[in-house]
């Protein structure tokens, strides 16, 4: 066997990860992350690699299903367009959906404004042995309502809760949060999907120019294109104030979307690879029950034959 196929799975995959992670233990700048990096990559290997890696998931999705120990919550962000959507159908194309839920995050209905900012999240939590995806998620409340303040006058929290220290509340808050799902067992990976404002504007084009893509697109997405900016400091915020080891944050790479699913392909794949997933043993009284049950099949078998002599 050559070096090369005994070479850890991690090993093989860092380069498309590392690169990308912030776990809080360096200083964060966002400016200092490039849009379009392709990793050294033409767009046929990193095919390969985003195959490759729909066959390590599927197989590590399996496992990780029958041990029900353990299970994975992967946060989507990004601007309008930056490819969350295609993302997550593509890396998880073949994936058993009975292990896997993807939750899209929209407009806060009238029952979840009676509830903390968190409450329609935690309710959506995977269960153990599953993968949970959520598509924009409460990040949101420390994004687009931080540039919209106007939202918090609709989420009824007492006025005199609502301080200037909000912001940084929200972080502390949603970092006690992961903090506890992760010495729970749950696996926090949280993917920012780091697009340029002109591939923004291409895309936006595209949709316009696609009629089975039209419907994505309103006039609310070019009003939002004037406040890029804060966006960018709003990102750049929180990822700041919310990355850590068991919950870091992967700044992709968005310009081009084959290499953004090159980086979260690996980056979970690798995840799971350090679970050290393993399907669960039987014990001695199971397989002496499955000989029972074998016979019992067997015989079954040679009953119908006689019968189908006759």
């Amino acid at each position: 066997m050559s070096k090369k196929s005994q070479q850890p799975l991690g090993d093989t995959l860092k380069p498309f990860v590392a690169p990308f992670r912030v776990d809080g233990t360096s200083e964060f700048h966002l400016k200092s992350h490039k849009t379009s990096e392709k990793g050294g990559l033409d767009k046929d290997k990193g095919e390969k690699i985003i195959e490759a890696n729909r066959k390590r998931l599927s197989d590590c999705q399996e496992k990780l299903y029958a041990q029900d120990n353990w299970s994975m919550l992967l946060v989507f962000q990004g601007m309008d367009a930056a490819g969350k959507d295609s993302a997550i159908k593509s890396v998880f194309d073949g994936i058993n959906p009975q292990g896997c839920e993807v939750t899209s995050f929209k407009q806060p209905s009238t029952k979840e404004l009676d509830h903390d900012f968190l409450w329609r999240s935690m309710i959506a939590l995977p269960e153990r042995g599953r993968i949970g995806i959520f598509n924009r998620s409460y990040y949101e409340e420390c994004l687009v309502v931080r540039v919209h303040t106007e939202i918090l006058g609709k989420q009824k929290i007492p006025k005199k809760l609502v301080t200037r220290n909000i912001w940084r509340e929200r972080f502390e808050d949603i970092s006690s949060m992961e903090r506890y799902l992760a010495r729970n067992g749950t696996v926090i990976l949280k993917f920012f999907l780091n697009i340029s404002r002109e591939e923004q504007r291409e895309r936006f084009l595209a949709r316009l120019d696609e009629p089975a893509k039209n419907w994505k697109f309103s006039l609310a997405d070019i009003a939002e294109r004037k406040l890029w900016a804060k966006y960018q400091a709003a990102y750049q915020d929180m990822i700041r104030h919310t990355s850590a080891r068991h919950a870091p944050w992967h700044v992709v790479p968005a310009d081009h979307k084959w290499f953004a699913r090159v980086v979260i392909g690996s980056t979970i794949v690798s995840a799971l690879d350090r679970l050290d997933l393993r399907f669960p043993e039987v014990d001695k009284a199971d397989r002496s029950e499955f000989k029972q049950v074998r016979e019992a099949l067997l015989a079954e078998e040679k009953g119908e034959g006689k019968v189908a002599k006759r």
